[in-house]
C-alpha cells in the first residue's frame, strides 16, 4: 500500500513519517502537576502499546511537574500549551515534543522564543489545529470549515518556517468525522511534514471507535498519517486497543492475531458467541501475525480456513482444526477450542 512521503521527525526516539511505522498515541487526564496521577497513567499507557504520550501544561504547576515526571517515564513526553508561551520555555527544557498552535502563543517574538528553545534542544513541534477552536480571523472568513482549518495551518506553518525551523507535525482535528477527513486530504499535497491523525472530542468508548475508524481508517487507507489518537472520554488503554485495530485492519500492520469468525445466522451448529469471546481473550498476547478463522457451519467455514493460518470449522456437536488448509484434529467440540487454543500458541512460537 503505498504512503505519501513525508519529512521524518524524532520525537524522543520515536520516528514519525518517512518510512516509519504509524506510532500510536494518548493523553493523560489526571492533572498533570499531580505526578503520582500522571505518571501511573503513562506507565499503563505503555504497557497497553502506547508509542508517545501528551500531558496538559495549563499552568505554572504543571509545567514545573514535567522534570520529575519525565524521570519516572520512559516514553517521550509531549506537553501540550496553550497561550503562554512561558510555560512552553519551561517544558522545552524537559519534555521531547511541545505542541502548541503559533497563532495563540501571541506575538512573533513569544514564537521566536519557544523556538529558539525547541531548536536547542532539537525537539519537534506539533502545530495543532482543532475545529472548534480556530484563530477568529479563519473562523470569520471561512467558518468551522476544512478550508478554513487548512488556511489556519499553512499560516502557522509559515510562522514557523518563517524562524527557520522545519521540524514540525501537523494535527488538523475536528469533532466531525467528514470534516476531518476532508481537512487531511486538503492539506497532505501542500506540505511535506508529518501528519498527527485524530478527530477531537469523540465521545465515549462505541461513538469515538466509530468516528475514529471511519476518520482514521479512510485516511490510513489513502495512505495519508504518520502517527494517531484515538480520543476516548474517559478511557486509556482503550485508546490504545482501538487505535491499534485501526492499524492492523487499515493494513498498516500486521502485529497480532487477527480473527475472522462467521455473523450469528440460523445454521450455525455450536455456541460461537462463547468460543470467539474466549478465543478472543486468550490471544490478546499474542505480539505474531496470525490469521485465525473461527466459523460455526461448513457453508463458508473451509474457504476461509484455507486463508488462515489455524482455522476451526464447527459442525454439529464436533469440528475440525486446519492449519494451513490441513485438517488436523476431528474433535468433540467441547474440546475445540482448547486444542485450537494450543495450536495458535505453537504458530505463533514459529512465527
Amino acid at each position: 500500500m503505498q504512503r505519501y512521503k513525508t519529512k521524518q521527525i524524532n520525537v524522543g526516539g520515536v520516528l514519525v513519517g518517512g518510512d516509519a511505522p504509524v506510532s500510536v498515541q494518548s493523553m493523560t487526564f489526571s492533572k498533570t502537576h499531580d505526578i503520582k496521577s500522571t505518571v501511573e497513567q503513562i506507565k499503563r499507557l505503555q504497557i497497553a502499546g502506547c508509542d508517545i504520550v501528551r500531558v496538559a501544561v495549563p499552568d505554572l504547576k504543571d509545567a514545573n511537574a514535567l522534570k520529575k515526571i519525565k524521570s519516572q517515564i520512559s516514553i517521550p513526553l509531549v506537553a501540550d500549551i496553550h497561550f503562554n508561551y512561558r510555560l512552553a520555555l519551561i517544558a522545552a527544557e524537559v519534555a521531547d515534543c511541545i505542541r502548541i498552535n503559533p497563532g495563540n502563543i501571541g506575538s512573533k517574538e513569544r514564537v521566536k522564543e519557544v523556538v529558539k528553545a525547541c531548536k536547542e534542544r532539537n525537539i519537534p513541534i506539533r502545530i495543532g489545529i482543532n475545529g472548534g477552536s480556530l484563530e477568529k480571523e479563519f473562523e470569520q472568513k471561512y467558518g468551522a470549515t476544512p478550508k478554513g482549518m487548512v488556511e489556519s495551518a499553512l499560516y502557522n506553518i509559515k510562522y514557523l518556517e518563517d524562524l527557520g525551523f522545519t521540524d514540525i507535525k501537523v494535527s488538523l482535528k475536528a469533532s466531525n468525522a467528514a470534516r476531518t477527513v476532508e481537512a487531511y486530504r486538503m492539506l497532505r499535497p501542500l506540505v511535506e511534514y508529518p501528519f498527527h491523525l485524530g478527530v477531537t472530542e469523540a465521545g465515549t468508548l462505541f461513538h469515538s471507535t466509530i468516528k475514529s475508524s471511519i476518520a482514521l481508517g479512510s485516511l490510513l487507507l489513502e495512505g495519508i498519517g504518520d502517527t494517531m489518537r484515538v480520543s476516548i472520554t474517559g478511557e486509556l488503554e482503550e485508546e490504545i486497543r482501538v487505535a491499534k485495530a485501526i492499524l492492523k485492519d487499515s493494513g498498516r500492520t500486521n502485529d497480532g492475531v487477527n480473527i475472522v469468525s462467521c455473523p450469528t445466522c440460523g445454521r450455525i451448529q455450536a455456541d460461537l458467541v462463547t468460543a470467539v469471546k474466549e478465543i478472543e481473550e486468550k490471544t490478546a498476547h499474542i505480539k505474531a501475525p496470525l490469521n485465525i478463522s473461527v466459523m460455526g457451519c461448513v457453508v463458508n467455514a473451509i474457504g476461509e480456513a484455507k486463508e488462515a493460518d489455524v482455522a476451526i470449522a464447527y459442525g454439529k456437536g464436533s469440528g475440525l482444526i486446519i492449519k494451513k488448509g490441513e485438517v488436523v484434529a476431528k474433535l468433540k467440540e467441547k474440546e475445540l477450542v482448547e486444542r485450537f487454543l494450543e495450536e495458535i500458541e505453537k504458530e505463533s512460537l514459529n512465527g
